[in-house]
């Protein structure tokens, strides 16, 4: 019998909850090979145990073996190895599957340097492939009818969980342990992996993907950024102690609506010194202004961007420039 055309989606897979298996079924937190004593399953091994999978795509795997996203340059080869696999012409999607932990720092980073409009999907897990009630089963098959449905190219990378279809720019983790983790804050989701249908109602405006200036083959490293949480008793000494350790460019978590708090005299020295610094937000929604009680002269307004997707983009901005007037029209645009 022969099998009607399915897209070809590329299948790979790194360090994370949703391929690991656990002592038993009642194995929720020890699960990793050091714990369980039973390594993570393939690409090959989960999808045998999904042979709904079949009947929605032709999967390609990944031979090249684990791949971790834990340090700037694991995620820039990331990237340059995604961004290559989607020039192919035998590939339609990609699912890229992580630790949950940080997810969003790889989706938001891909969402910058992989110039493809072919949808890329991120997806991860809150309990073990092994788990009683997993959600790791219907979170890769989910991920994969997201990354075969035509609808889904060209809005920019994706993550799917818990059914939900979410921009990269826009999600975060808010949960440590609870399947529901994954949010769009204050902009929602664009979409749902329903049981009949993907649906996808709206698509993201800021740059991204195919419209990014970012080139991440020619990228070769990226600058060290440290993220800074100032609160009621912070050291202020911990600015220039990052910046004395090598960072070239600083992210501040501020208090409030993005207020620097004991921060503000260290980081008015390094702005005069040339540190490039900019101003996110510790409360999880909501814009920092460029201008208003918090701005501080010579500093980069993050607007909506979480601290950690604000470090993000601050690494491949200074791959560009150091200016903070130029800074500012990339975190404006992207």
């Amino acid at each position: 019998m022969t099998m009607t055309w399915r897209p070809r989606i590329l299948l790979a897979i790194g360090p994370g909850t949703l391929p690991s298996q656990g002592m038993d079924r009642m194995d929720f937190t020890g699960y990793n090979v050091r714990l369980s004593g039973k390594p993570p399953l393939t690409g090959r091994e989960m999808v045998a145990a999904l042979p709904e999978i079949e009947s929605i795509a032709e999967i390609v795997f990944d031979d090249g073996g684990s791949r971790p996203q834990a340090t700037h340059e694991d995620i820039r080869k990331l990237a340059r190895f995604l961004d290559a696999e989607a020039r192919r012409d035998d590939i339609d999607g990609i699912v890229w599957v992580q630790g949950t932990n940080t997810l969003e720092e790889t989706a938001f980073f891909l969402n910058l340097t992989v110039r493809s409009e072919k949808p890329l999907v991120v997806v991860g897990a809150q309990r073990p492939f092994t788990a009683m009630s997993t959600d790791a089963h219907l979170n890769l098959v989910n991920a994969i009818r997201v990354a075969a449905c035509p609808d889904a190219a060209g809005i920019g990378v994706v993550t799917v969980t818990n059914s939900e279809i979410i921009a990269a720019r826009d999600v975060t983790k808010t949960a440590t342990y609870q399947v529901q983790t994954f949010r769009g804050r204050d902009l929602g989701v664009l979409g749902y992996a329903d049981p009949d249908r993907v649906v996808i109602y709206h698509a993201p405006r800021r740059r991204h993907t195919t419209r990014s200036e970012f080139d991440i083959q020619v990228i070769d490293a990226l600058p060290m950024v440290e993220v800074l949480y100032p609160h009621t008793g912070a050291n202020p000494g911990l600015a220039r102690a990052a910046v004395d350790l090598g960072a070239k460019g600083l992210v501040v978590a501020g208090i409030g609506a993005g207020a620097l708090g004991v921060l503000t005299e260290a980081v008015k020295t390094l702005v005069a010194n040339g540190v490039v610094i900019v101003r996110s937000a510790r409360v999880g929604e909501g814009r920092v202004l460029v201008g208003g009680n918090n701005h501080e002269a010579g500093t980069v307004a993050a607007d909506n961007l979480n601290p950690q997707k604000a470090a993000m983009l601050l690494a491949l901005g200074l791959t560009r420039t150091d200016d903070p007037v130029e800074l500012q029209r990339i975190f404006d645009e992207y």
